[in-house]
This record gives structure tokens, sequence and C-alpha cells, in this order.
């Protein structure tokens, strides 16, 4: 099954693709998982020995490495143009063949990369590629469970800042992968007033809310506004404030509904709030633009991905 794909709604969400992911960030992020296990980068005391010794004790250069990497799950893919920047910290040019793409829904037991080279490399490698490609590949099949519910809905579910630090760029990545759309990046590109924002001003009225609104609107005119209100009454008052997106806090879905009448298409709408793979049928038809999730990202489990050594 295809994932669900639909036209771009401009600056309030986008899928982030490979080619918008920094390489030399993610050739920093493998150097220190790299180091974690050759090194015991972490620790404060010093490792006693450097590299992989049981490679080193039984492996010899003049060995040759064939392997397949196998999924042992349904799954979706998730991290395959990983491996060469991985297999390139530890020496290796190529060597590496993918049997398909990122976004892919694979069965168990099916064939999604194969290698051909020095089998100590590979050996000192396995474990640094199987853990970005299944930790990836679990958001990414998490987040295809959200999809499919959601069915043909024009609700489209969006991922959180709650992502595992330093891993913010991959985890979206995978969240796209798996047909979900990605929110804000950082704080930096949206402005997002919450209730925090309000309790640090002693304030959280309608009339509050509406206040904040116009001000972080004449002082970021090229960014977009969502403002976060947790009671209907708060409403009409953010509404005059014309802010682009309104986010719906923990409202029931009978809430949810007179919200959007209230609403009206003046603001996008999104809802959130501890919705789960359970609860999200009950959102997928109420008409909101977005419901944001963080259960793609920290709900998820690893996969089950297997490196198999081919013998000659």
């Amino acid at each position: 099954m295809k994932k669900k794909t639909l036209p771009p709604k401009p600056g309030r969400c986008e899928q982030i693709s490979w080619k918008d992911l920094d390489l030399s960030f993610l050739r920093s992020l493998i150097d220190l998982a790299r180091k974690e296990d050759l090194a015991g980068s972490g620790f404060r005391r010093r490792a006693p020995h450097r590299g992989d010794v049981t490679t080193r004790s039984l492996i010899t250069d003049r060995h040759a490495g064939r392997a397949d990497l196998i999924s042992r799950e349904d799954m979706v893919v998730c991290g395959l143009p990983l491996v060469p920047l991985i297999m390139e910290s530890y020496g290796c040019q190529r060597g590496f063949q993918a049997m398909g793409r990122d976004g892919d829904r694979v069965k168990s037991g099916q064939v999604i990369g194969r290698f051909k080279l020095p089998a100590s490399s590979l050996l000192t490698a396995e474990r640094v590629i199987l853990n970005f490609l299944q930790r990836l590949s679990g958001i990414a099949t998490h987040t295809a469970l959200f999809v499919d519910v959601l069915g043909d809905s024009s609700t489209r579910i969006l991922d959180t800042r709650k992502t595992t630090p330093g891993y913010r760029a991959l985890e979206k990545y995978a969240v796209a992968c798996g047909g979900a759309w990605n929110h804000r990046l950082g704080l930096y590109d949206r402005v997002m007033i919450k209730d925090n924002h309000l309790a640090a001003r002693d304030s959280g009225s309608g009339r509050a809310l509406r206040e904040a609104v116009s001000v972080a609107r004449r002082r970021n005119p090229d960014l977009l506004i969502e403002v976060e209100v947790d009671r209907l009454d708060q409403l009409s008052p953010v509404l005059e404030a014309k802010p682009d997106i309104i986010l719906l806090d923990n409202l029931k879905p009978a809430e949810l509904q007179r919200a959007i009448v209230i609403i009206d298409d003046r603001a996008a709408t999104e809802a959130s709030g501890g919705i789960t793979l359970k609860s999200v049928p009950r959102y997928a038809r109420l008409g909101l633009d977005f419901i944001s999730c963080g259960a793609l990202v920290h709900q998820s489990r690893w996969v089950d991905i297997g490196l198999d050594w081919v013998t000659p």
C-alpha cells in the first residue's frame, strides 16, 4: 500500500525528505556512535583497549564479507541512505546495495540491503548500522499505523518536538517516511503561544491570548502565529487577533466539533493532547486540519532487522 500523499499546505506542515538533511551533521552522529563502540565515549573511565577486539583477534583482511539486511517483521523501511555514510566512517567507500527505498512497506523476510566488503569492517559496523535502521524504521512503521487509521480523511497527522535530543532531524524524517507530516522543526520557525507562556505572564484569559497574538504578530510579521486554547470561551477573543493556527488542546471530540464551527475557517485547526493510535479514529471525521501527536516518536518501538551472513 502506498503512503498517503496530499497537496501541501504551505508553511503549516511539510514532509522532510532525505535532501533536507545535513549530511555533515549526520556524519557527526555516526562518529559519536562509532566512538561509543570502539573507545567507550561517554564514560569517565578510560577504555583499557580500543577497537573491536573480538574481530581483530579472529578475522583478517583476507576474509570477505557478504551479508543481507533482512526485515524480520512487516515494516516501513527508514535509514537506508545512512548505511553508506556509516560504512564510510569505518573506511569502506562502497560495498552496500540498497534493495529498496526509505518509505517502502516490506514484508517479514524481505531483503532490504546487501553487503559485499571486508568481513572485519562489516562485523565492526554491524551494531551501529542496525541501531540506526531499527530505531528509524520503528518510528516510520508506527507512524504508518496512524496514517492508515486516518484513511482518506483530509486531516493530517503531525509530529511534535518530543524527539530524542540530537536525533530530531532523523526522527522527523522517519515520521515523513511513515506517511505523516512534520510540525515545526524547532523554536525558531514558528511563534507558538502555549499555556506556559501565558502562565509566565500571569494570565490565561482569552483577552490575554488575544493580546499575546497581536504582540507576536507585530514582532514576527514573517512567521506563522499559532496559539493554544483549552477552553471554548477563549476562541472568540483569540479569533479577533487573527492567528494562523489554533491549537485545541485536550478538548473532547464534541468540544472540538463546536470549536470548528466557531472558528469557521478563520484559522487552521489543530487538535492535540494525549492522542494515541486507539483514540485517533475519533478525530478523523471532525473536519480538523491537523492532529499533532508526540506518540509517533515516543511510543514507537524498534523493529527487528537482522544482518544475515551469506556463505560463499
